[in-house]
């Protein structure tokens, strides 16, 4: 595989990933079913678990940093999202963790506690990387 494909890949792995996660969500708080809203979760870790695979093989391989080229206000939105992207994409891996932890344990009082608040990160995590993607190489 060449690297110049990784960014495309890793944009349908976001993609998925926030697919999965509705999905988890949706299994969870509208039908009730914690054996889907499992394998949904289980799908949206996998999916992010290689996107950061591809994306530090990336990052690592491709050498120079991405510059966002475009001039006028698309440029103020790209940095205005990333900026908001990338320290939350941080932030959120132990948190997800900590939440998959949890329900491995059966602790389910604690996973609901940090569900609340990392599934909507992790969700505009995975929505602003498909975005990024787009406004950085299919819109340039």
């Amino acid at each position: 595989m060449a690297v110049e494909n990784l960014p495309a890949i890793n944009a349908c792995l976001n993609g998925l990933a926030a697919l999965m996660l509705f999905g988890g969500w949706w299994a969870i708080k509208r039908k009730q079913n914690k054996e889907l809203h499992k394998k949904f979760m289980v799908a949206a870790l996998v999916c992010s678990a290689v996107f950061l695979s591809c994306y530090l093989y990336y990052h690592y391989n491709a050498g120079a940093m991405t510059k966002f080229e475009r001039p006028g206000m698309l440029r103020y939105v790209y940095y205005t999202i990333l900026a908001t992207h990338v320290p939350l994409a941080v932030v959120m891996v132990p948190f997800i963790l900590a939440a998959v932890w949890f329900a491995l344990r059966q602790q389910f009082d604690k996973h609901v506690k940090i569900v609340r608040w990392i599934w909507p990160v992790w969700m505009y995590v995975s929505v602003t990387g498909v975005l990024i993607y787009i406004m950085l190489y299919q819109l340039q």
